[in-house]
């Protein structure tokens, strides 16, 4: 699909495919997201309650036979290392625009998940009124009831790659050319 020069060029460190029906829900994921743990649930478009249950999430997710799961590695000065994991969060949404435009010309139809929330606005519209970017709204993995440990093994990636650094996920959803009916 894309060329390994054109991923490395963007940022991924590490990436997969795998068909889409491979794709790991679990609701107790999803429970998570209720607890709030990020902060992130009921506050924006990227987010549950926002993104659909579980059921729907899946769904727009079949609707596609591949999965190119990918990541990037940022590195922490140690294991509390708070603000690095930020500017880490924050350097993926950017990775995530870019394959955003490395793929918009070549997939007339896909979804692209990133991970949790969204940033691009100083304040979400969500729940008062349309998102104000949704082709630019990347929903979270995890939002969507994915488990990210499981969804690496499947693709073959490291789910941690070493001492003082974080690994950020992200799913590109698509049909292969020959499935795409023109």
């Amino acid at each position: 699909m894309f060329q390994k020069s054109a991923l490395r060029k963007i940022g991924v460190v590490q990436y997969g495919s795998i068909d889409s029906a491979d794709i790991p829900f679990l609701s107790f994921i999803r429970d998570i997201c209720r607890d709030n743990t990020c902060g992130q649930y009921g506050k924006t478009w990227a987010c549950p309650p926002a993104v659909g249950t579980l059921e729907q999430c899946r769904s727009r997710c079949l609707r596609y036979g591949k999965a190119l799961v990918f990541n990037a590695v940022y590195p922490l000065e140690d294991s509390f290392d708070y603000e690095g994991m930020m500017r880490g969060h924050r350097a993926f949404k950017q990775l995530c625009d870019r394959l955003y435009h490395l793929a918009k010309p070549s997939l007339p139809d896909f979804l692209l998940l990133s991970n949790e929330g969204c940033a691009r606005c100083q304040s979400c519209a969500y729940p008062d009124s349309p998102c104000r970017m949704p082709e630019l709204l990347f929903p979270s993995v995890e939002g969507f009831g994915i488990h990210v440990g499981q969804l690496a093994e499947k693709a073959g990636l490291h789910y941690t790659n070493g001492e003082n650094t974080f690994t950020y996920f992200g799913l590109l959803l698509y049909n292969p050319l020959s499935e795409r009916q023109e």
